[in-house]
């Protein structure tokens, strides 16, 4: 097996295994934050200042949202960023498991022809 078929074959071997070994942390990730560190996902806004108002204004302030609407919001954006990351891993592990595991049969399958030769 020439020299530079030997890396070729060993780094994309060793992409692959990282790209799975990266989703697999993602999505234990993942897991700790959706079912034991629960808050460590969660964003608060900084409420808003009070707007003053003069007496003799003839504008209207308009409420911003109320409680319960920031939090359906929240566990909206939650739920986006968790599907997000999990698509993410997902994504990797797919990729990541072909691309090693077609490389490193190749390079079994020529060491196995070179003992034999």
């Amino acid at each position: 097996m020439t020299l530079i078929r030997r890396i070729y074959l060993y780094l994309f071997s060793f992409i692959g295994l990282v790209l799975i070994v990266i989703g697999c942390v993602e999505l234990v990730n993942l897991g700790l934050k959706a079912f034991l560190f629960t808050a460590a996902d969660q964003y608060y806004a900084y409420p808003a200042a009070p707007v003053p108002q003069d007496k003799n204004s003839t504008t209207t302030i308009v409420a911003g949202p109320s409680d319960a609407q920031m939090k359906e919001y929240q566990n909206t954006q939650t739920k986006s960023n968790r599907e997000g990351e999990a698509a993410n891993a997902l994504a990797m592990i797919i990729v990541g498991v072909p691309l090693y595991y077609y490389h490193w049969r190749v390079i079994q399958k020529d060491k196995n022809i070179e003992k034999s030769a």
